[in-house]
């Protein structure tokens, strides 16, 4: 072999692996737990968010894993014990669609990085590349409940870019911040944002027959390009040899792992008309829906979203504010849970750096207006719309979302029953840790807080 054709063959297998096999070091969750204590929570009442209900039950937590949940539980005077008499435990409330940290606090144009909105396809583009991790509405967001968010780049685009799950513990750094383990997704939108977008610029798409042919033509282009990547993989070794592997594309990339699978998707679509052709779309190009976002009309086709195991991640009731929002009814969350039978997917989302703050109030106005339809919907089910479903939606349920043995301790100490208008979070664990404690004043802190906030000594600088 000449030294020419040896440096021909080097060059194609470092490209091949450069190309085929990236870097998977990169990006990937550095996230470290604040140290664990071991706390055991004592004669509470339990909505575990899989729809069980329990009283006066403790909850024993150890290494940040909750390792016991039972009457009585023995324990030994290592662990710190939290008095529930009278208040309610839950699993951390997770929100499957937020845009903090893309368009963080304060509102300003120049920290607006939420929507790349320069091409109707952006799936190259992921939201944790625009995520500040300092945004202060993190911390009122933990005040509320929650332990862990999706956030999405905005709905400019057909294909808005990968969304990203986070832990709600302020950090220097994204990945440091990232739920390991939790796969990406990949935004889409369909209806009134891409078509007023791009047709006020004298672009495509203009319609809502425009928008479909968007999606397919990019469907079209990941599946030649996944075709051509399976088809260098099958290859001998010594045919690899030869060429060289398809050059990355990093559209065409993100798409390709929702053929294969891995990126779930993520739907903002509003008309019950639309839903049902992007569930077409889908089956076209043989990919699945995780959720439709907003959905206010998604109790016209709640029996189809069940059929096709689609969750709504849904808002209790805002509605009206623009014409595809306009026909809604406020038991729309409960239709959705209760297709077919009760094995619908209902979640309620915000969508808002406020909504977020209290989660539990909104999907207790969802519950009251679905009995008001008359359906009889137990709230141990409705905690599911808030922590287990979501979690599901976000592919985190083997770690959390539910008060099972083995997962991560997130939980949530409540004043009161969380679904009272009056009820506060107490206590806030992450995986274990206490992260914040309404009584001794004790918060996460970024350095944007100590800096420019008030100081507090009791809060936890990361």
């Amino acid at each position: 072999m000449t030294n020419l054709v040896k440096l021909s063959v080097t060059l194609s297998l470092i490209f091949s692996i450069n190309n085929v096999y990236a870097d998977r070091e990169a990006f990937e969750s550095t996230y470290v737990p604040l140290a664990p204590e071991k706390i055991v929570i004592q004669n509470a009442s339990i909505y575990d968010g899989d729809g069980g209900e329990f009283f006066e039950t403790d909850v024993l937590v150890e290494d940040g894993k909750i390792i016991a949940i039972g009457k009585d539980l023995p324990f030994s005077n290592e662990f710190r014990v939290i008095d529930a008499t009278g208040k309610w435990v839950t699993p951390g409330i997770i929100d499957i669609h937020s845009h903090m940290g893309v368009y963080p606090a304060p509102g300003v144009r120049t920290s607006s990085d939420g929507n790349e909105a320069t091409s109707p396809v952006t799936a190259d583009v992921w939201a944790e590349h625009s995520i500040w991790v300092q945004d202060p509405q993190y911390a009122l967001a933990l005040t509320g409940g929650v332990t862990a968010f999706h956030i999405l780049p905005g709905s400019a685009n057909l294909i808005g870019g990968r969304g990203v799950t986070v832990k709600n513990l302020q950090r220097n750094t994204i990945n440091s911040m990232k739920f390991p383990d939790a796969p990406h997704s990949l935004k889409m939108a369909c209806g009134e944002n891409p078509k007023r977008v791009y047709g006020n610029r004298g672009q495509a798409p203009s319609t809502r027959m425009g928008n479909a042919a968007g999606y397919r033509k990019s469907w079209i282009q990941a599946e030649g390009y996944l075709r051509r990547l399976n088809e260098y993989e099958e290859k001998s070794d010594e045919a690899k040899e030869l060429e060289y592997a398809p050059t990355r594309d990093l559209e065409m990339e993100t798409l390709a792992g929702v053929l294969k699978g891995e990126i779930l998707v993520h739907n903002h679509c509003y008309r019950a008309d639309e839903m049902a052709t992007m569930i077409d779309i889908a089956k076209e190009f043989n990919y699945k829906i995780t959720a439709f976002h907003h959905g206010v009309e998604a109790y016209k086709i709640a029996d189809l979203l069940a059929d096709n195991g689609i969750c709504g991640a849904l808002w209790a009731d805002w509605w009206g504010f623009k014409h595809e929002a306009y026909d809604m009814v406020q038991a729309n969350i409960a239709i959705v849970d209760q297709a077919r039978n009760g094995t619908g997917c209902a979640i309620v989302h915000s969508d808002d750096a406020i909504g977020i703050q209290h989660l539990n109030q909104e999907a207790s106005k969802a519950l009251s207006a679905g009995r008001r339809a008359g359906f009889e919907i137990s709230e141990a089910r409705a905690m599911k719309w808030i922590t287990s479903n979501p979690a599901r939606a976000a592919g985190i349920y083997d770690q959390t979302g539910s008060l099972k043995v083995g997962k991560n301790a997130d939980v949530v100490v409540w004043s009161k029953n969380p679904f009272s208008v009056y009820a506060l979070a107490e206590k806030v664990l992450i995986d274990g840790a206490i992260a914040y404690d309404r009584e001794k004043n004790l918060l996460p802190a970024s350095d944007f807080d100590i800096g420019i906030m008030s100081p507090n000594k009791n809060r936890i600088e990361e």
